[in-house]
């Protein structure tokens, strides 16, 4: 089933805790990908994980330490990643950031009602 057009404000995004310091908020998402913004607290990590989904994204604003598949690098804003699925990475908060995800294929348990519903 084909999903619909959307046009999504972050005010009707609920933010999810992912991990201590880790908040997710699922943006919007289509057939075949997902667009979530992941704001970071300095300090907070996100711990070694992989999943089946591809992802890409960018960071926004902040500094993160990436170690994907064991290589490490230090991501500012602006910088970007591209992790193939069912590779092991993790990420080390450096100072505050937001970093945007985008998913494929959707990551059925990152879909979220809005929080208006």
């Amino acid at each position: 089933m084909s999903e619909q057009p959307k046009l999504v404000t972050s005010s009707e995004c609920q933010q999810i805790e992912l991990w201590p310091g880790v908040l997710r908020r699922t943006m919007c998402w289509g057939d075949r990908m997902l667009v979530a913004e992941i704001s970071l607290a300095k300090g907070s990590d996100v711990p070694a994980h992989s999943h089946m989904h591809e992802q890409v994204g960018y960071v926004a604003s902040g500094r993160l330490e990436w170690t994907v598949d064991g290589k490490t690098a230090i991501l500012e804003a602006g910088d970007g990643y591209a992790i193939p699925g069912n590779v092991t990475h993790s990420v080390r908060v450096l100072e505050d950031a937001v970093a945007i995800d985008i998913f494929s294929p959707v990551r059925e348990e990152y879909k979220t009602q809005p929080a208006s519903e």
